[in-house]
């Protein structure tokens, strides 16, 4: 059944395009933007969008679905994705963090359960620091986000931490509302693999790849766990304790 687009004409509901061949995606509801006619945005189910067309044809295409989280007596477990909207056919999974010499590392497996990589965090003061994200493929050279503070490999990150922390606290008191993670300040993340530039993300939710190789899964694994921590979810063992 389609939606209705302004003026009561019935609007065919957006077909699911394939994930694996995604250059440029993001995590939302919206499919069919305002334009033109179209006076209000159609809004489907929370997807990795893909946006194709032009003017009043522009949608934006699921390509996978996260399918909410398993949990056990309120601790946190996993995260799902699939490639359908009712969360029949599993895609990935994100298991719970592990830890991994000082950092969070989250595995993740396929439809199968065989791991195709891990995602982990450097957040040694997480009440402080916007933690550094990596993803490890195998096979490949670790994929690194990076802000200015943070260069070097991931334990070097873990290591100079606490340094960056206290001067982005003192940052803060002297100047407030100018330190540190202010939401201002965000810009689009660069992420790198031996100085290759693999991808650039905005906002944790909005994804350009430019590197064919860079297995997409890793990557709504990533927006998946970015995006709940920044809900605040009770079960914040998703980073470790300062």
């Amino acid at each position: 059944m389609g939606t209705r687009g302004s003026g009561g004409r019935a609007e065919p509901p957006v077909a699911v395009v394939g994930w694996a061949e995604a250059w440029e995606f993001r995590l939302d509801t919206e499919e069919r933007p305002a334009r033109g006619r179209r006076k209000k945005a159609v809004h489907g189910p929370l997807a990795f969008r893909v946006p194709g067309g032009w003017g009043e044809q522009r949608v934006l295409a699921p390509c996978a679905f996260p399918a909410g989280e398993d949990s056990s007596l309120g601790r946190f477990t996993g995260l799902r994705v699939c490639t359908d909207p009712a969360g029949d056919t599993l895609l990935c999974s994100v298991g719970a963090a592990e830890d991994e010499a000082g950092m969070r590392a989250f595995p993740v497996r396929d439809a199968a359960g065989a791991e195709i990589g891990r995602v982990r965090t450097a957040a040694p003061l997480r009440k402080v620091l916007n933690p550094e994200w990596f993803l490890d493929q195998p096979g490949r050279p670790e994929v690194v986000s990076r802000h200015d503070w943070a260069r070097g490999s991931a334990s070097e990150v873990v290591l100079r931490g606490a340094g960056k922390a206290t001067l982005s606290v003192l940052g803060s008191m002297l100047s407030p509302g100018e330190g540190g993670d202010r939401p201002s300040a965000r810009r689009a993340r660069e992420w790198r693999a031996d100085g290759e530039l693999v991808m650039t993300s905005d906002a944790n939710r909005a994804f350009l790849l430019r590197a064919d190789w860079l297995d997409r899964r890793l990557v709504f694994a990533y927006a998946l766990l970015r995006t709940r921590v920044s809900r605040k979810h009770p079960a914040l063992a998703l980073l470790p304790e300062s």
